[in-house]
């Protein structure tokens, strides 16, 4: 029996056209964020299964997670998110490093999960994560931050929506307003955390059900028909993480920022965070959904003894990106590394390596073809490889110190020194 050419399922093989891309995406997150000041870190792919049982949720944990037992009989898990391991990190050292910190890491992460469009087993995510400040100009700073990486990507605005909402704001609309004990908000919120993706007729009974006060549920479905925070009961109105909400849909405003919206059912999937959460969402027809998200979660680093340190951070993943991308039509002509495809015209391999050289030492990425097949079919492989200019070297060039360039888009070939070789592909 043959072995499949196919890769593990949900996960991707990445041929150079593919890995093109992925680097174009991750070298414009790389960018942007250091614009910002983060630095880059990475941790373990494996880490300790207790890692994400403190505080990642149980579906993560139960459902989500690759879980082995090593040969030194300890649960071991294939990272499935980052957080807990960057919690880690800062807590190992939580004294020695300068506050706030800025950083930030793409890393691989595996979840066990059903294949679809944006949610694959295996994907990269660009995870930044701010420490140590309480205010809202982390949670402002962490916002502007993916604002600008869509912005350097080239997206408009009215091509997606930033919501927002509080953690606090819901727990203390689950304890104080509706009078649910700590297992029955909990199981709301995971609930509400799926409302848009269940039929409105289940999550109304699966909500009767949690909540077990047919008045108490109802009073709750009509509380999440709100679109505004002026559409909360006055006695909402007046909790403090209400006016946090306002405070920062006013200084993202401020920053250019008017395409934020506050939405009540917006609770975030993980049990870590502790205030205020966002989410990015695509707002055309073809890709309407989340594509990416973040928030505060306080108290995951003093979840390993140390004292506890403000953060506020997010994540954005690979496949919804792409797929962003590709939908608004945003990602560029996938140009090949190589510059120039050097056909040998003749035995004439050894003697062509200075003038070769020469064309590296101007900046350029150069491709040699020494099958020793026809002329025209090496010209073919260039052309197959997307490479756009392919050079000719033979015993009349190398007499003159020369070679002969050719547009493969045009045709137009002259013959040139190697720095004006160089000066036309770099002008293109």
């Amino acid at each position: 029996m043959s072995l499949s050419t196919q890769p593990y399922k949900g996960a991707r093989d990445f041929y150079p056209e593919d890995k093109r891309i992925q680097k174009y995406m991750f070298n414009t997150m790389r960018r942007v964020v250091e614009r910002f000041g983060y630095e880059e870190y990475d941790a373990p792919i494996l880490e300790s299964l207790d890692l994400y049982a403190a505080k990642s949720g149980e579906e993560i944990v139960n459902e989500q997670t690759y879980t082995f037992t090593d040969r030194g009989d300890r649960k071991v898990a294939i990272r499935p998110e980052m957080t807990p391991s960057v919690s880690r990190m800062v807590a190992a050292k939580r004294q020695e490093l300068a506050y706030p910190l800025r950083w930030y890491s793409i890393p691989n992460l595996w979840r066990y999960e059903r294949p679809q469009r944006g949610r694959l087993r295996e994907h990269w995510q660009l995870n930044v994560d701010v420490f140590g400040l309480s205010g809202l100009e982390a949670e402002h700073e962490l916002i502007l931050v993916a604002d600008g990486i869509l912005q350097e990507f080239g997206a408009k605005r009215s091509s997606y929506v930033i919501k927002l909402n509080s953690r606090k704001l819901m727990d203390h609309i689950f304890d104080a307003y509706l009078g649910l004990n700590k297992s029955r908000a909990h199981d709301a919120a995971k609930l509400i955390d799926r409302m848009h993706k269940t039929e409105p007729a289940k999550f109304k009974a699966d909500l009767e059900d949690i909540i077990q006060n047919q008045e108490t549920a109802q009073k709750l479905m009509e509380l999440l028909k709100a679109k505004a925070i002026t559409d909360l009961p006055l006695i909402l109105q007046k909790h403090p993480s209400v006016s946090e909400l306002a405070s920062l849909q006013e200084l993202l405003k401020s920053s250019g920022l008017s395409n934020t919206v506050f939405d009540i059912t917006l609770m975030r999937g993980f049990d870590y965070y502790t205030d205020i959460v966002f989410e990015v969402f695509d707002t055309h027809p073809d890709n309407n959904r989340s594509m990416f998200g973040g928030g505060r979660y306080d108290g995951l680093v003093a979840l390993f003894g140390v004292e506890p340190v403000p953060t506020v951070g997010f994540g954005m993943g690979d496949v919804t990106l792409q797929n962003f991308l590709e939908t608004h039509k945003l990602l560029p002509v996938n140009a090949p590394e190589t510059d120039i495809y050097v056909v040998l015209m003749g035995d004439v391999y050894v003697p062509a390596q200075p003038l070769i050289n020469e064309l590296r030492q101007f900046g350029l990425n150069v491709a040699v073809d020494t099958t020793g097949r026809k002329t025209d079919k090496q010209i073919k492989a260039a052309d197959k490889k997307g490479v756009a200019y392919v050079v000719f070297i033979g015993e009349a060039e190398l007499e003159n110190g020369e070679l002969t360039i050719k547009e493969l888009d045009t045709g137009k070939s002259q013959t040139v020194k190697p720095k004006a070789a160089a000066k036309l592909v770099k002008s293109k």
